[in-house]
């Protein structure tokens, strides 16, 4: 009975088996094809990605913030509306401190003439405004400081001048300021022009000999002081006719008088700063 019944349901199961699982006919040589690859070139072209090259970075991590996007408001800008803008004075304070003190030790030596030839390629406007903001505060500081012990010494009663910042702060700036410009006008006027942010950053350095000379000032000695005033001013002078010559006899016959007018405007300079900052007034 056992033997049957399984016979019986094997027979069963491979009707099932053979009628739900059809035959496959042979389907013979089966050719696969695939499309063309870039997979073997690598990198690939820049064309199919934004690596190309086998160590350049991606684009966006590059040049996408350094240049201006088509139709933006920076590439627009062009003419007059440039000079309104951060850029066009960024190449100006381009300069390291080695560079402004290199640029202050030729100040310092005025009889080598040499520093228009230095700068000519490369003049800057950080090194000019330091140093006037410097002078401003020094010549505040110091004139406070020699004041006060004068006062004290004679037992008076001291107040401070807040007037003593504001005006130098209008000396240097406007001396820095105007003068070039006015200097840039006249040799255009005589066909020797020069160019303006060189004559700012002529200026602005000659006038650093007069930091020191503010210092030394403190020693309460008149005649000592004229005499500070009177050689700074004097190297201040030179430093600017001597470097401006060269360039200015290219004017003709008038460059002497030219030369001689920015010599002793200097020397005028060294002489109000000796009256108003140098002197002491109980």
């Amino acid at each position: 009975m056992m033997s049957g019944g399984v016979g019986k349901y094997t027979h069963i199961d491979n009707q099932k088996v053979s009628g739900s699982v059809p035959s496959v006919p042979d389907p013979g040589h089966v050719t696969v094809q695939f499309t063309d690859s870039n997979l073997q070139t690598f990198p690939p072209s820049e064309s199919q990605g934004k690596i190309s090259g086998g160590t350049r970075p991606p684009r966006d991590a590059d040049d996408t913030f350094s240049k201006p996007v088509s139709g933006s408001e920076e590439s627009q800008q062009g003419g007059w509306f440039r000079t309104f803008t951060v850029a066009a004075y960024k190449p100006y304070f381009d300069v390291d401190t080695i560079d402004v003190l290199e640029r202050i030790k030729y100040s310092l030596f005025p009889f080598r003439g040499t520093f228009t030839e230095k700068t000519v390629n490369n003049p800057d406007l950080y090194g000019p405004f330091w140093i006037c903001t410097t002078l401003i505060f020094v010549a505040a500081s110091i004139g406070t400081f020699v004041t006060y012990i004068a006062h004290k010494l004679q037992k008076k009663e001291w107040n401070y001048d807040i007037n003593l910042v504001t005006w130098s702060a209008g000396v240097f700036y406007g001396y820095v300021l105007l003068v070039p410009l006015v200097l840039y006008v006249i040799l255009k006027y005589f066909s020797a022009p020069s160019g303006l942010v060189q004559l700012f950053c002529l200026y602005g350095y000659s006038l650093f000999v007069f930091i020191p000379a503010l210092c030394l000032s403190v020693i309460p000695l008149e005649i000592f002081r004229w005499v500070i005033a009177g050689v700074a001013g004097f190297m201040s002078a030179t430093f600017v006719a001597l470097n401006l010559r060269a360039h200015i006899m290219s004017a003709g016959e008038r460059w002497f008088f030219i030369v001689a007018g920015i010599f002793l405007l200097q020397l005028a300079l060294s002489v109000v700063l000796k009256l108003y900052l140098f002197t002491v007034t109980v």
